[in-house]
């Protein structure tokens, strides 16, 4: 499914696509990316039925924020069985703030803007279920990874990852859903 624009109106419809596929292919893992929390609140009544984990910002991944996702927010998604994670980007982290101070490109980046060539989804999505994995919330097995273009959801993939250490042998196997960036 190709969506006509990027962004949170197609949360919905990802959301429908990712359960479905998830059932038709017996994939019990789902990995989300959620900032505020709004898609992992979209995606809370469907814990019991799968193992989701959401993935939000590290903490002060904007300077002057601790975190981009409110205590009541967290609260109620821990509450509704959903596994909530917080930590470095494994795909930036430690390399942006080297590029940033040191006016270089690194090999991280690069993957990570490579990713970006099929759309910002694509890259949150690898990303996250390689941060799940590396936290040991996930198994190395078939998941669907679910991300978006600045707000809400709009892409959702299904991989298997690898661990960080591991990140090449991490296998990309359908894109589900993405935006077109075709104008």
């Amino acid at each position: 499914m190709l969506f006509p624009n990027p962004g949170q109106e197609n949360t919905a419809q990802t959301l429908a696509i990712t359960l479905n596929a998830a059932r038709e292919k017996e994939i019990s893992q789902i990995v989300i990316a959620s900032t505020a929390g709004e898609v992992a609140l979209a995606f809370l009544p469907y814990a019991h039925e799968f193992r989701i984990v959401c993935v939000g910002h590290a903490y002060y991944f904007r300077p002057d924020v601790p975190n981009t996702m409110s205590d009541e927010v967290q609260e109620k998604i821990r509450e509704g069985g959903m596994i909530l994670y917080f930590g470095s980007h494994v795909l930036s982290g430690a390399e942006r703030g080297l590029s940033s101070k040191l006016q270089g490109t690194y090999p991280v980046e690069i993957m990570a803007h490579t990713l970006r060539m099929f759309g910002p989804g694509v890259k949150v999505g690898v990303e996250c279920a390689v941060m799940a994995l590396d936290a040991g919330l996930i198994e190395p097995s078939p998941l669907i990874a679910v991300g978006g273009t600045g707000r809400g959801a709009d892409t959702a993939i299904i991989l298997t990852p690898a661990s960080a250490s591991r990140i090449l042998d991490t296998k990309v196997h359908e894109i589900l859903c993405k935006p077109s960036y075709y104008r």
